[in-house]
C-alpha cells in the first residue's frame, strides 16, 4: 500500500479515503480482512494511533466490522458499499462543478463539456 500524504489534510482522513476507494473498486471485497493496526502503521510508517483512529471511524461509519479475536473485516453490506460509492462520486462532482464555475463556466457550458467528454472514445 502506498499513499502520498497531503500536508493539508489529516492523515487518518486520507487513509480512510484510500481504504474506501480500495473497497469501491473491488481490491478489498466484502468480508475481506483488512491489515491490523500494527501492519498498516508499519507499512505506511505512521503512528499506530493514527491507524487506530482511522479504523474507529470506518467502523463508526459501518464500513468495517470488528470480529473479536479475529481482526477487522470489510462490511458484507452491499448497500453500505454503494452508499459510500455514491457519496464519493458526489464529492468528486461537487469539486469539479465548483472548479468549473470558478473558471467562469455557466451551468449549461459545464453540461455540454461533460457530454462531449463522455462521448469521446
Amino acid at each position: 500500500m502506498s499513499i502520498e500524504f497531503d500536508n493539508n489534510l489529516p492523515i487518518y482522513l486520507q487513509i480512510m479515503t484510500y481504504l474506501k476507494k480500495e473497497i469501491i473498486i473491488g481490491k478489498l471485497q466484502p468480508g475481506d480482512k483488512i491489515p491490523s493496526v500494527r501492519e498498516l502503521a508499519s507499512e505506511l510508517q505512521i503512528n499506530p494511533n493514527t491507524v487506530q483512529r482511522t479504523f474507529q471511524e470506518l467502523e463508526r461509519e459501518g464500513i468495517v466490522e470488528t470480529r473479536r479475536g479475529l481482526g477487522r473485516y470489510v462490511t458484507s453490506e452491499e448497500s453500505k458499499i454503494m452508499e459510500i460509492k455514491k457519496e464519493m462520486a458526489g464529492d468528486l462532482l461537487e469539486r469539479f462543478i465548483r472548479g468549473m464555475q470558478e473558471l467562469g463556466f455557466k451551468d449549461q457550458d459545464i453540461i455540454t463539456i461533460v457530454e462531449d467528454a463522455v462521448k469521446q472514445p
